[in-house]
């Protein structure tokens, strides 16, 4: 019996309800799995050591990893009205950013490099201090003014108010804007050696794990909400509404677009190497 692929995902609603039904075994025919619960930066960094087989990694590392990785066409987070937020504590114009401390939760991460891309045109001069910090620690230290400005992601676009923050900008907003595509955030790469049948019976299984979360919401309702990190349920299900859509079942060629596009505009800043021609070609056939 083959030994179980290792699988690395967020704890954030829209991964465990994706993955629900694989991870709990409730696809016959899936192969089976062993999962790990890590945030991103974890991830990442994990993705970038080969340590895994399947991962949700941040768009940004694609160029670092794809050697050992495939993109897969299913099960990542790219949408409309998804972006990343800068939360100021008072109201402030972009340009007044200039210089200024701002908190992040990665500096591998997409909402990182979305930032890089907006800043480059909004903040003349540039940011100052860039400052990692756990993405739960960001909104208090925006509060508290330990920091000047913090990128927050996932469902902070839903409980910034209760910090008494303002947004300054939308980073999804910004990017929509500028490109009119949509706005990639997280991938799901798999291990290359592991073959293209088993990568196509991968990209298949999670398809099928999304439908059957589909069908049945409520089946992995309990899964969800165990692991969601304290958020109430209505903002677990706002999370789900707005990160699970239809480019989680299939990127297209409007989805591969928004990242190939990414990606260059990154290199152009000098901030990830450039992706060699037809680097994404193969992720259209799985």
């Amino acid at each position: 019996m083959p030994a179980p692929l290792s699988l690395a995902h967020s704890p954030c609603p829209n991964d465990t309800f994706v993955f629900h039904a694989w991870t709990e075994g409730l696809l016959p025919d899936a192969p089976d799995v062993r999962l790990t619960l890590a945030d991103i930066d974890i991830t990442n960094g994990q993705a970038q050591r080969g340590e895994l087989d399947v991962l949700k990694v941040s768009y940004g590392v694609l160029p670092h990893i794809l050697d050992d990785y495939e993109l897969l066409p299913c099960g990542g987070a790219l949408g409309h009205g998804c972006g990343p937020l800068v939360l100021v504590a008072d109201p402030t114009e972009p340009a007044r950013l200039a210089g200024a401390r701002v908190a992040v939760p990665s500096t591998t991460s997409t909402a990182y490099l979305l930032f890089r891309l907006w800043a480059a045109d909004a903040v003349p001069g540039g940011v100052g201090e860039i400052v990692v910090l756990p993405f739960h620690e960001i909104m208090p230290a925006v509060r508290d003014g330990a920091v000047d400005a913090g990128l927050v992601i996932h469902e902070a676009r839903f409980t910034y108010g209760r910090y008494g923050l303002h947004c300054a900008a939308d980073m999804g907003e910004e990017w929509e804007k500028r490109t009119g595509l949509p706005i990639p955030l997280g991938a799901i790469v798999a291990r290359r050696s592991l073959g293209e049948p088993a990568l196509r019976t991968i990209a298949d299984t999670v398809r099928a794990s999304l439908r059957a979360a589909r069908q049945d919401p409520e089946a992995s309702r309990a899964h969800v909400l165990r692991h969601a990190q304290e958020m109430e349920p209505d903002v677990v299900d706002q999370h789900i509404d707005l990160y699970v859509n239809e480019f989680t079942a299939d990127l297209g060629e409007n989805g591969l677009h928004a990242v190939r596009t990414l990606l260059d505009r990154s290199a152009g800043l000098g901030l990830l190497p450039r992706l060699p021609d037809g680097a994404l070609e193969t992720t259209r056939a799985l």
